[in-house]
């Protein structure tokens, strides 16, 4: 069965470049445009993987990253894409359990890289 992936993106063109290259590859994909959606997609998808942007209208993704963090079930991986290079956001970040964090433009074969390594070990 392949990977379920949620997009939690505002930028058109990267949700258009992103899902085109994970539906390539075989992945299920969901789309959610704001930080409210993309928990709404989550609770009922139940994603293998969230690929979240930081700075989003409705709700940030730090404040989705949270909310998924404190959800009863399985913790689902999730990789923060974002253009913003602070140290101090990384370190946040990272102490909410992301295991990824991306600084944009990421390039498609090194987010794919990313996506594998994260998974490789699920595969037995």
């Amino acid at each position: 069965m392949p990977l379920r992936i949620l997009i939690v993106d505002d930028d058109p063109d990267i949700i258009d470049s992103v899902s085109f290259a994970l539906e390539q590859d075989g992945y299920t994909v969901f789309i959610a445009r704001n930080g409210d959606e993309g928990i709404m997609l989550a609770e009922q998808h139940n994603p293998d993987l969230v690929l979240l942007d930081m700075m989003m209208p409705k709700r940030s993704g730090f404040l989705v990253l949270e909310k998924l963090r404190r959800a009863d079930r399985t913790p689902v991986r999730i990789i923060m894409m974002t253009a913003n290079e602070g140290n101090r956001h990384r370190k946040y970040a990272e102490s909410l359990g992301v295991d990824a964090y991306l600084n944009k433009p990421v390039p498609i074969n090194d987010l794919l890289a990313c996506i594998r390594e994260l998974f490789a070990g699920d595969e037995s």
